[in-house]
C-alpha cells in the first residue's frame, strides 16, 4: 500500500468522523498524522461556515497549534464542560493497531499521555484508520511506546526489557531521546509475535515507578472507523 494511497485513506476515515460531529461541540482533538487528517477537514467545515461554535481541546502542542491555524478554538481540558469533571461530547484520535476487540496501540505520535488524559473524558471515542492498522493481536506490526522519566531513563528501558520485549529508549535522527511535551522520554517495545495478554502488561506497567504512561488504550474505543480500498467500515463495541 503506498503511503499517497494510506493518505487517502486516512482522509476518507476523517471525513466520516466528522459526519458525528454537530454544533456546539467540544471535541477532544487527537494527536498524529491521522488526527492532522481530521482537524484539517474540521477546519475547512468551520471556514465554511456549517459550524457556529465548536471548541477543541488538543492533545498535543502541534494540534493545538494546528487547530489555531484553521480558526477552531482551542480550550484546555479543565475548561471542558460545565460539572465538576470535564465533559467532551466526542473524542477523535487515530491508532498504531486496532485488535478484534478494538482495544488499540496509541503513542508512536508521541503524545500517548495527553491523548489518554484528555479520551477518557469523552461521551464517545472515535478512532479513525486505514485498514493496514487492523491486526489479530497488539504489537504484531508496531512497538508500543512507553512515556518514562528522564532520571534514571536507561533503568527504565532494561526493566522494559524484562518483560519479554525488546525495548530501547526512541532517539531523534541526531541521537538525542525524544522528548514529549510533557518533557518526559519515550521507550519503544517491541513483542516478537505480539502481546500475550494487554491486560496483565498493563497492569503491570502502570504500576512500575518510573513508567510514566504506556500506549495501551483498553476498553476506551467506541467506534473504529476503518478507512479501505474497498469503503468504510465501521467497528462498534
Amino acid at each position: 500500500m503506498s503511503n499517497q494511497l494510506i493518505h487517502e485513506l486516512k482522509i476518507q476515515a476523517a471525513r466520516h468522523a466528522l459526519e458525528l460531529v454537530q454544533d456546539g461541540m467540544i471535541i477532544g482533538l487527537g494527536s498524529g498524522s491521522t488526527s492532522a487528517c481530521f482537524v484539517d477537514v474540521l477546519g475547512e467545515k468551520l471556514r465554511s461556515g456549517a459550524f457556529k461554535e465548536l471548541l477543541g481541546v488538543p492533545t498535543s502542542d502541534a494540534t493545538a497549534q494546528r487547530a489555531r491555524a484553521w480558526g477552531i478554538p482551542v480550550i484546555p481540558l479543565s475548561a471542558a464542560g460545565s460539572g465538576s469533571l470535564p465533559h467532551l461530547d466526542l473524542a477523535v484520535d487515530g491508532a498504531d493497531e486496532v485488535d478484534t476487540s478494538l482495544n488499540l496501540i496509541k503513542g508512536l505520535g508521541r503524545a500517548l499521555l495527553r491523548e489518554k488524559v484528555v479520551e477518557i473524558y469523552a461521551e464517545r471515542f472515535i478512532v479513525i484508520v486505514d485498514e493496514y492498522k487492523l491486526v489479530p493481536r497488539l504489537g504484531s506490526r508496531s512497538p508500543l511506546p512507553v512515556e518514562i522519566l528522564p532520571f534514571e531513563a536507561e533503568v527504565h528501558v532494561r526493566w522494559l526489557n524484562s518483560l519479554g520485549c525488546k525495548a530501547e529508549l526512541w532517539r531523534e535522527d541526531d541521537g538525542a531521546p525524544v522528548v514529549t511535551d510533557n518533557g518526559l522520554f519515550l521507550a519503544r517495545c517491541w513483542f516478537m509475535g505480539g502481546i500475550p495478554d494487554p491486560y496483565v502488561l498493563a497492569e503491570q506497567l502502570s504500576q512500575r515507578p518510573g513508567i510514566v504512561e504506556h500506549g495501551l488504550f483498553l476498553d476506551m474505543a467506541d467506534m473504529v472507523i476503518v478507512a479501505g480500498e474497498q469503503g468504510i467500515r465501521l467497528l462498534v463495541r
